[in-house]
């Protein structure tokens, strides 16, 4: 098994997700005392969340490539960003670095391609929603006509990602409202959950339309890499 290397802390709630599901599933794929060969860097948050609310991309990404690049000189064969958000960095880091990066975005597309789903309404925070990074590589890819919810509804998404899931807070409120933003996009095929955290809050139980959590989806394509 090949060793990955993930970028994580951004949250933490979900990072630890990630470590979950990559043992879960090497135990599953290889049994017995089988379990992920990881190297883990886990991110103060709080200092990657103020550059990203004060619109300070550049030390952002300066941050994920430096310690891409750590990752890499510790011996992992692939890294990963372990968070949607942050792949406002990756084209820097998969090009400072000579092992395989593995993108989020690619890794969900290509599960609704082969689903033959086209219409998808991405969640998460404001800056994958609203910016380009995100969304315009799905577009340009997979040839995904993807949804977003009003502004009002990513004000709350984005505030119930930061203020709650990030803190570790699951409130059936706020559940109910992410299932009434879900229920009024009447044009959506399907729903990625593009914010690492909101897997925490929905899951493919709350909705009839087909659901991809980003964290589930991602680890499992970077395990199969790895098991090769």
């Amino acid at each position: 098994m090949k060793t990955i290397g993930i970028i994580g802390g951004m949250s933490w709630e979900s990072t630890a997700v990630y470590y979950r599901l990559l043992n879960e599933g090497a135990r599953a794929r290889l049994g017995g005392q089988h379990s992920a060969k990881i190297l883990l860097w886990s991110a103060d948050f709080a200092e990657v969340e103020a550059l990203q609310a004060s619109g300070d991309w550049d030390a952002a990404t300066a941050l994920m490539v430096d310690v891409a690049k750590r990752l890499e000189g510790a011996g992992a064969d692939v890294v990963l960003i372990a968070t949607n958000t942050m792949h406002i960095a990756a084209e820097a880091v998969a090009g400072a670095l000579a092992v395989p990066f593995l993108h989020i975005a690619d890794a969900t597309g290509d599960v609704l391609r082969a689903q033959g789903l086209t219409k998808p309404l991405l969640l998460g925070t404001r800056y994958t929603m609203e910016m380009d990074f995100y969304k315009g590589r799905l577009a340009e890819k997979f040839g995904l006509d993807v949804q977003i919810p009003g502004e009002g509804a990513r004000e709350e998404i984005n505030r119930i990602i930061y203020d709650e899931l990030c803190q570790g807070e699951i409130r059936e409120s706020s559940r109910a409202r992410m299932l009434d933003i879900i229920a009024s996009s009447t044009e959506a095929d399907s729903v990625i959950l593009g914010c690492t955290e909101i897997g925490l809050l929905i899951d493919q139980s709350h909705t009839s339309l087909p659901v991809f959590d980003t964290t589930e989806v991602h680890a499992l394509a970077v395990l199969e890499w790895a098991l090769g």
